[in-house]
């Protein structure tokens, strides 16, 4: 999270207005304006966040937790808030009748350059509203958006976006659990020799499979070892690609060649890791 000095210099950097700057206060100053629960098909619960240090709620497995895993893992990141506070939404029945609906948005996100409301609903659901209320959600350029959310949200210098279930990026979620042990242990390391040991194994055969790293780990490493290092960003792998727990289809690659491979990566599949290992190793990488 932000301390006030790095707040106040977001605020400076971003140029966002005295009234929009008291929103932000107040989405961060506030408890969750409803608490969630989980229905017939969904299941709510909390995760703890390591970024946030506090837990966020989620109602449903199926997009909001998803959600949670990139905005935890996504270094442009700076906060996320849950269920911030609600706010008017207007807009025109299909009948031309004005509709005023008290609405809580997901969550609140801060970025390094913006911040703005997320709402995440399935694909199924987002269909089901523009049936019934084509002003309040529609979709355009193959682009969920909430019209009048975006409305109040421009107002004040800030967005507002709808996210949905088709967009999830399930390799990705799949390999963020996968590693999340290694993520969140503040411990996580691995010796020198062992470091060295394993990436010279990949310098030496670039796009070596992480099956055969981990056959070359039981002679010495340890798997964990392996996966520590791709956590903590000494090891490379697209994890957009393919399920870490399909090892076999899992090139590896030394981040001492990465300076050419990044424009193709960010190009092909906009990776938050790519980003990761950038803001890890600073301008330098870049």
């Amino acid at each position: 999270m932000l301390g006030n000095e790095e707040l106040l210099a977001w605020f400076q950097r971003v140029r966002l207005p005295e009234g929009s700057r008291s929103i932000v206060h107040q989405v961060r100053s506030s408890d969750p304006a409803r608490r969630v629960g989980g229905g017939h098909q969904n299941v709510s619960g909390r995760y703890p966040s390591k970024k946030m240090g506090v837990t966020i709620q989620f109602e449903s497995h199926r997009v909001e937790l998803a959600r949670i895993y990139e905005l935890e893992h996504d270094p442009s990141v700076l906060e996320y808030w849950d269920q911030p506070p609600s706010f008017k939404l207007e807009y025109k029945s299909t009948q031309g009748k004005r509709i005023v609906a008290f609405h809580t948005p997901d969550y609140f996100v801060i970025r390094s350059d913006s911040a703005g409301w997320e709402e995440c609903k399935t694909e199924e659901e987002l269909v089901r509203w523009v049936q019934k209320s084509p002003n309040r959600y529609s979709r355009y350029d193959d682009i969920w958006h909430c019209p009048p959310g975006e409305e109040y949200a421009r107002a004040f210098s800030l967005t507002y976006c709808v996210r949905s279930s088709r967009d999830i990026d399930w390799v990705y979620q799949r390999n963020i659990q996968f590693l999340e042990d290694y993520l969140r242990d503040d411990h996580t390391s691995v010796s020198p020799a062992t470091k060295n040991l394993l990436i010279a194994h990949v310098a030496a055969r670039p796009g070596i499979s992480l099956q055969e790293l981990l056959a070359i780990a039981d002679g010495g490493a340890t798997r964990d070892d392996v996966h520590s290092l791709i956590a903590l960003g000494d090891l490379y792998v697209d994890l957009h690609a393919a399920p870490l727990a399909q090892p076999a289809t899992v090139p590896c690659l030394p981040v001492q060649q990465m300076p050419h491979i990044i424009t193709r990566t960010r190009s092909l599949c906009r990776s938050p890791w790519v980003a990761h290992w950038l803001v890890s190793r600073g301008p330098a990488a870049r």
